[in-house]
């Protein structure tokens, strides 16, 4: 589950980022909300692989 967790912190750091870009226009909001879901998506990827790995170890 820490794995979930990381994810959770991610996403819930990027809250203020996405009001201030969508809410106030902040260009410099929105770059960090982009590299943030850049960051999102890597952790993704590693999750699935790692989740695929405990899977076929396990198989």
């Amino acid at each position: 589950m820490n794995r979930f967790n990381e994810i959770k912190e991610l996403v819930l750091s990027l809250e203020a980022d996405f009001e201030k870009f969508y809410d106030k226009k902040n260009q410099a909001a929105g770059t960090r909300v982009r590299k943030g879901m850049q960051d999102i998506k890597n952790l993704a990827q590693d999750i699935r692989k790692e989740v695929q790995d405990i899977k076929n170890a396990e198989g």
